[in-house]
């Protein structure tokens, strides 16, 4: 079941139109209005289709005023809204709907056959979803300890806190021009400023896609007073022909997170007189959990800041990041696992330190998870993808330090006794199974992996083998 067609919404000149572009990023300029008018006719359109509480209605396609419409909508009708990230494989994106249990995958053009690809996979429509409560609205997939997704349910409570928290940490009003290029499949790229701004009232310019000219094209001519970036996305814009010549006088400040940000990305920035502000989270958090306000940034290079409102921190005795905040997930769909320690504590996995003023930052992480351009890997994906491979008796991913995106994945692989690994066939089967970000960035041929007594890989060790001078893994 693929659900209604898209209605069609008159546009007021003005808000909700197309964007006069020298580069065609599909950009449309957004106020609250223009998503509740938008949101009218969807909530009409999927009523029309049979739809309603306790049902899962799911999105793919690029940036653009409907995914904001629907996540309204499904609001208003009692359904969960589920987002879907166009760049995973069919058969990733298939077990992630069949998961989730969906009654309704719409699309836009662009992604119509993926969407009936996916749609066959998860043999929609599905029937609906066990543990579906009331004021459940968003439905996000995030990879888990196992290599399994993990879908995190958020409430509109949660988001409305969540809100809360960024409109405080960012300052954000009637007068703020958010220039948003982050995909909305991400809690980030929907949650940090997209939906602030509008709800304080402000204008969002929304990119389907990234473009990095088009971004500065855009600073210059639109003048945006903030917008929201990764460090991938950073470096495309310091690397820019554009760069150095383009008027960046409007922006207060711009915001980053997903990952740790090299401070060179950060004085790229800082010496255009531009603040960059950072907000610690995961799909989990909200995502606004830890922030770095604009008028401490220039001050605090490296530091993710101080507890968002509403949020309490505290380091376990390891130094893991401990969450209690009411923008938390409430509960991971169709799993037994809370959510939350006892005492309602999130375990992030990642590992920080608090300086004297309170503040703190980011020095590792406890899980294996690899950021890549702001995109979760997690090294059990590519590892139970070759678990049954006939050539490979054993093998280990790990995350290497990458100078544009923060951190490559490299597989190291050890050949059955007598078998040879021929690297253009492994290729093939990454093609067919994993989004092309989730590829190993080098493979590495090994007679064995290091491990602990008990048999465990060490994968520090490993990664620190392929960094040493020599190391045939080194990215």
């Amino acid at each position: 079941m693929r659900g209604p067609p898209g209605p069609r919404v008159p546009v007021r000149a003005g808000r909700a139109r197309r964007s006069d572009r020298r580069v065609n990023t599909g950009a449309v300029d957004l106020q609250a209005d223009d998503v509740a008018r938008a949101a009218d006719a969807e909530v009409a359109a999927l009523r029309a289709a049979g739809l309603g509480a306790g049902d899962t209605v799911a999105w793919l396609g690029l940036n653009g005023l409907r995914p904001l419409a629907l996540l309204e909508a499904c609001g208003r009708i009692g359904a969960r809204y589920l987002p879907l990230n166009w760049r995973l494989a069919g058969m990733e994106l298939g077990l992630i709907v069949q998961h989730a249990d969906v009654q309704c995958l719409l699309h836009d053009e662009a992604h119509a056959d993926l969407a009936a690809a996916v749609a066959s996979i998860a043999a929609l429509p599905r029937e609906r979803a066990e543990g579906h409560l009331p004021g459940d609205r968003l439905l996000v997939y995030t990879s888990g300890t196992t290599g399994t997704p993990k879908g995190a349910v958020h409430t509109a409570a949660g988001m409305a806190a969540n809100i809360a928290a960024a409109i405080d940490a960012q300052g954000l009003d009637a007068n703020t021009r958010t220039l948003a290029v982050l995909p909305l499949f991400h809690v980030g790229g929907l949650c940090i400023q997209v939906l602030p701004t509008l709800a304080a009232g402000g204008t969002v310019r929304l990119h389907a896609r990234f473009d990095p000219g088009a971004w500065l094209h855009d600073v210059a001519s639109w003048r945006p007073t903030t917008s929201l970036l990764v460090p991938a996305v950073m470096k495309a814009i310091v690397e820019h022909p554009d760069w150095a010549r383009t008027d960046l006088s409007s922006l207060r400040f711009v915001n980053s997170g997903s990952q740790v940000v090299p401070p060179s990305l950060i004085q790229a920035f800082h010496a255009r007189g531009v603040p960059v502000a950072q907000v610690y989270g995961s799909t989990e958090t909200g995502p606004v959990s830890i922030v770095l306000r604009p008028g401490e940034a220039m001050s605090a290079v490296g530091a993710c800041g101080r507890p968002a409102l509403g949020v309490q921190v505290k380091l376990a005795p390891d130094g893991e990041v401990l969450l209690k905040a009411p923008n938390l997930l409430r509960a991971y769909h169709r799993s037994d696992t809370p959510a939350s320690d006892a005492e309602g504590w999130f375990h992030t996995g990642d590992l920080a330190e608090q300086d004297a003023d309170g503040r703190y930052r980011i020095v590792g992480r406890s899980k294996e998870l690899i950021i890549s351009g702001g995109e979760n890997i997690h090294p059990a994906e590519i590892e139970n993808l070759l678990a049954q491979h006939p050539d490979v008796a054993e093998c280990c991913v790990v995350g290497l330090p990458d100078a544009r995106w923060g951190e490559v994945p490299v597989l190291v692989v050890v050949p059955h006794a007598g078998r040879m690994v021929d690297e253009a066939v492994l290729r093939v089967l990454f093609d067919a199974r994993l989004a092309r970000f989730k590829h190993p960035r080098r493979m590495v041929v090994a007679a064995s992996l290091p491990k602990t007594a008990l048999g465990k890989v060490q994968r520090p060790v490993l990664a620190a083998s392929l960094q040493t001078p020599g190391g045939k893994g080194a990215a």
